[in-house]
């Protein structure tokens, strides 16, 4: 019985020399100690090991302190053996002394037996737990039934309820009315053994508001092999479902975009050979128009095609010119359309005026100004472009592609007609109506 106990047993003399032992015993120290040898003392193992993992004499161990009478006896107390292949295991031992009938102690007997196989388990155990609670992710199980059975931290920044909340609460209180059909479907895959990945679906948190997610679920099993629950791991892919609409729109716009863009330069190209009498000076016109048309696709590709300031515009166009011009108003986000006809405008009046008016000498001033005024709770935009110091005007006898577009171009925006006035003392051009036909979503913010 002593041989066959699955415990291992061996007991020392008050001296500590071994003086039996049994097999379980000789297999956990790793070698067979010859009972009776008196440098065989305390314990039969190569070498002793604190849990702390610092050396520990066999003249110090558990054995020795019940010896000697420091210590009654040892219950359940750690110990690390190191065997002559040096591989180590952990082992739990339990020490009682043996006494006559004085009550002296006459040796004592250690039963022990291995754990190492459940430390190891154990500490795996915890640093899956640690890498569970760490992670960004919603890490949950429930049973067959749906009822929750674990949450980490990051099921509560995503869900909003606490582990406290929701375990043992159905897992429906996170799927809204419309998709309450999923859940009896998901756990029909799970106890058929199936493992679900990555299933975008949409869920409810405790503020009632709705969060896209990609779940996988896989099946849990018990020791036997027996399904018994589900693990969990749901996503948030909220910025990645913002992310494909907000690209969806974009390619949608880039279409229209570049179906607008080739109607423009078509415009640009057959309109900018009138009036011209050489092709030299027509494709100097058309390459000018279409460097202009350019750079305000540059900016508003910048900005997403959201708009562009009026600021913005109006500074890019007038470059070259910018030591010779004053600038101002407040900030007005113009549309995308808006701005790149702007942009137009702007262009034809500062070509205009480097070839025949203010800019043309080394005098000449433009003023460049807008406002934004609120009768009657209504905004009213005005846009004034005023030349002085340049040489005398005289009125165009001939329209070409900047007329229309100063004028008929111009025109879709505002309720009253463009006016430009060609007074010999400068080239006047004023523009008026709202600004709600002509602004982004964002609007106008007031700029001193």
């Amino acid at each position: 019985m002593f041989d066959l106990a699955p415990v291992a047993v061996y007991s020392c003399d008050t001296s500590g020399v071994i003086r039996e032992y049994n097999n379980r015993a000789a297999e956990l120290w790793g070698r067979k100690p010859e009972p009776g040898d008196t440098d065989e003392r305390f314990c039969g193992s190569f070498r002793l090991y604190r849990p702390d993992g610092t050396f520990m004499p066999h003249e110090q161990c558990p054995m020795a302190d019940v010896l000697c009478g420091k210590i009654p006896g040892v219950h359940d107390a750690e110990v690390h053996i190191q065997r002559p292949d040096g591989s180590r295991i952990i082992v739990i031992v339990n020490i009682a002394p043996q006494m006559d009938e004085h009550g002296e102690i006459t040796g004592a007997i250690n039963c022990f037996y291995d754990v190492t196989a459940r430390r190891r388990a154990e500490e795996v155990g915890r640093h899956l737990v640690a890498i569970v609670e760490a992670s960004d992710d919603a890490i949950i199980s429930k049973d067959l039934d749906g009822i929750v059975k674990s949450w980490n931290r990051g099921a509560q920044r995503l869900f909003g309820y606490t582990a406290v909340e929701m375990i043992g609460k159905s897992i429906s209180i996170l799927i809204p009315a419309v998709r309450h059909d999923e859940e009896p479907h998901i756990l029909e895959r799970i106890r058929m053994g199936e493992r679900i990945e990555h299933y975008e679906t949409v869920r409810l948190r405790k503020d009632g508001n709705l969060v896209d997610i990609s779940l996988s679920v896989s099946p849990l099993k018990n020791s036997e092999g027996k399904i018994i629950g589900a693990s969990k791991i749901a996503r948030d892919i909220t910025e990645r479902k913002r992310a494909e609409v907000r690209q969806d729109m974009l390619t949608r716009e880039l279409q229209h975009r570049t179906k607008n863009v080739y109607s423009v330069v078509q415009a640009v190209i057959s309109r900018s050979f009138a009036g011209k009498s050489t092709v030299g000076q027509a494709e100097a016109a058309v390459l000018d128009r279409l460097r202009s048309l350019a750079q305000t696709h540059v900016m508003l590709i910048e900005k997403d095609w959201e708009g562009a300031d009026i600021a913005d515009v109006v500074r890019t166009e007038m470059s070259p010119f910018l030591g010779r011009a004053t600038i101002e108003g407040p900030t007005v986000m113009l549309s995308a359309k808006v701005a790149q006809n702007f942009a137009l405008a702007v262009h034809e009046l500062a070509t205009n005026a480097a070839k025949y008016g203010a800019l043309s000498n080394a005098t000449g001033r433009v003023h460049i100004h807008w406002s934004v005024f609120k009768p009657n709770g209504h905004r009213l935009f005005v846009f004034r472009w005023q030349e002085q110091g340049g040489p005398p005007v005289t009125q165009p006898k001939q329209k070409g592609f900047g007329s229309a577009v100063l004028e008929r171009v111009m025109a879709e925006y505002f309720e009253t007609p463009p006016t430009i006035e060609f007074a010999a003392t400068g080239v006047r051009y004023e523009l008026s109506g709202s600004l709600d036909e002509m602004t982004t979503e964002k609007g106008i913010i007031a700029r001193s």
